[in-house]
């Protein structure tokens, strides 16, 4: 079982990277990626969880980015977690989140929710703060019954609290992976509505695979990306983006999965190191 999306506290995720591999050995999951958003500060912990468990670790980041002005998630993959581009890159924009996440705080006030910076530094912990740790404060607050209310009332794009991020451009953010030795994989097409022409783009740029199989995709959504992953020769490929139920409920690890053929067909696109 081969899972190619997943999240720990380094970033929005709610379990701890051991904790993450042993809910994957759980579920039977084989291979797993490890993909915090903008970070990297987990896949230590998790290199060693999964090699006490027997699973294959994929070392692994999602960077958040755009294309054609549309918001995209770009998976890296097989890259290196100490490569110094990254890592300066991580600090940038663990810099840019906390500014981010004071202004949304500050907009949240000024709607009447008495929100505090510490209140999601206490969820967050050391974690690269997200959007998913201040819903996560609006839900035990009892301000909304979970995120995907906090979400859709709040915190969503353009919503009451929202505030716009740092724009990567989504060739730059394949080329950041690419130097650091891994593939670029698109998420989530479905959920993030990307067109042929955005995927088209990001192919032209050196994109290495196209999340076919998410939780969030039904089979027509399915079959409509792997037609365009086909059509510009993209890897299919598959990942549960498992957060925790307290984060993205529904999402399991090992839910979506792929063969072993196109899991190495893929890791044969990675910059050689």
């Amino acid at each position: 079982m081969i899972d190619l999306h997943s999240h720990t506290t380094a970033s929005d995720g709610q379990h701890s990277p051991d904790e993450l591999l042993a809910l994957a050995a759980s579920a039977g999951v084989t291979v797993l990626a490890v993909t915090d958003h903008d970070t990297v500060a987990g896949l230590a912990a998790a290199t060693e969880a999964a090699r006490a468990r027997g699973i294959e670790l994929v070392p692994g980041i999602e960077l958040s980015a755009f294309v054609l002005g549309r918001e995209a998630h770009i998976l890296g993959h097989f890259l290196r977690p100490e490569d110094p581009d990254i890592s300066r890159f991580a600090d940038k924009l663990r810099t840019e989140r906390e500014q981010r996440m004071e202004l949304m705080v500050d907009k949240m006030r000024k709607l009447g929710f008495p929100v505090r910076m510490e209140d999601v530094y206490a969820i967050a912990e050391k974690a690269h703060l997200g959007r998913p740790h201040l819903a996560r404060v609006l839900v035990e607050k009892g301000w909304c019954v979970d995120t995907k209310e906090a979400f859709d009332r709040f915190l969503g794009d353009g919503r009451p609290a929202w505030v716009d991020r740092y724009r990567l451009d989504g060739a730059d953010a394949i080329q950041l992976i690419r130097n650091a030795g891994g593939t670029a994989t698109l998420a989530h097409p479905g959920t993030s509505k990307m067109n042929r022409m955005e995927i088209e783009t990001l192919a032209k740029a050196g994109l290495a695979g196209l999340e076919v199989h998410h939780s969030d995709h039904n089979p027509s959504v399915r079959e409509k990306y792997l037609a365009l992953a086909k059509e510009f020769d993209l890897v299919p490929t598959a990942g549960s983006d498992f957060h925790g139920e307290k984060v993205a409920p529904g999402r399991n690890l090992g839910t979506a999965s792929m063969p072993p053929e196109l899991f190495q067909k893929l890791r044969s696109r990675a910059t050689p190191h």
